[in-house]
């Protein structure tokens, strides 16, 4: 029995099997014993996890088709095979107060949602690791100057060292995706929390790049600069042209 990949659900099922495995080795950390993977599909990557005696693998899964092709052929992981929307799960009750990592090949219609869910759980979450779009995948790794480097890229960046691993092409899925994919790796900073506040950062930033071709002195307007502040050197930039530490900084202005 095979699982027919659902086009709603984004899915496109990895059949390469080197592929799989090197995924699986990308996780490299120490720090925890719980591996979580989103959306197994049929398990073409839970495999190797499995086989990683270093961790415990979970898996979560909101196919109904995949979740019975799983507790068929992976009798040992039915206790952890959770019938469920990551979005929508507090995982907390899966992990309560556990260090995880989370792995996948993820689903390309909610990978930046996966993101900014895993930002949200950063205290528990150490490492990362997965498969999107090529795109998205450049987006959160990029570094400052580029035309790809945006709010993913800086609110992951943040908290996280983003490594670009790999590109995977189109013909080692079932069915073929119409672009190719890459790998990334995030692995927590030792130092996660920022001296101002995590909500307004994430308001500016945001609001900073939903203008991006304009200088900061104008996208950044509504929070009533000084005039000593729109002279300023640092507000006649455009927020590509900034790292994660200058945000840091351009907030604390702000916040004063």
């Amino acid at each position: 029995m095979n699982v027919k990949a659902k086009k709603h659900l984004g899915q496109h099922f990895l059949k390469d099997e080197t592929i799989a495995k090197k995924i699986a080795d990308s996780l490299i950390g120490d720090n925890y014993k719980e591996v979580l993977e989103i959306g197994p599909g049929m398990g073409v990557l839970t495999k190797y996890l499995l086989a990683n005696k270093k961790y415990t693998t979970s898996v979560i899964e909101i196919d109904r088709e995949s979740v019975t092709y799983l507790r068929a052929h992976y009798i040992h992981l039915s206790a952890r095979i959770f019938e469920k929307n990551f979005l929508k799960v507090n995982l907390q009750e899966i992990y309560p107060n556990k260090q995880f990592a989370i792995i996948g090949n993820f689903p390309y219609n909610i990978s930046t949602q996966i993101v900014f869910k895993t930002l949200e759980n950063k205290e528990f979450i150490p490492e990362f690791s997965g498969m999107f779009q090529k795109e998205v995948a450049e987006r959160i790794a990029e570094k400052p100057g580029s035309k790809k480097y945006g709010i993913l890229s800086v609110l992951t960046q943040a908290f996280y060292d983003v490594e670009y691993l790999f590109t995977v092409p189109p013909s080692v899925f079932n069915p073929p995706p119409k672009v190719d994919s890459g790998v990334i790796r995030l692995t927590r900073k030792e130092n996660y929390t920022l001296p101002v506040s995590e909500k307004f950062f994430f308001r500016v930033v945001k609001q900073a790049f939903n203008q991006r071709r304009k200088m900061l002195r104008k996208s950044l307007s509504s929070f009533n600069l000084s005039d000593e502040l729109k002279q300023s050197e640092f507000f006649t930039k455009r927020p590509e042209q900034l790292s994660v530490d200058q945000f840091v900084y351009l907030v604390k202005l702000l916040s004063e």
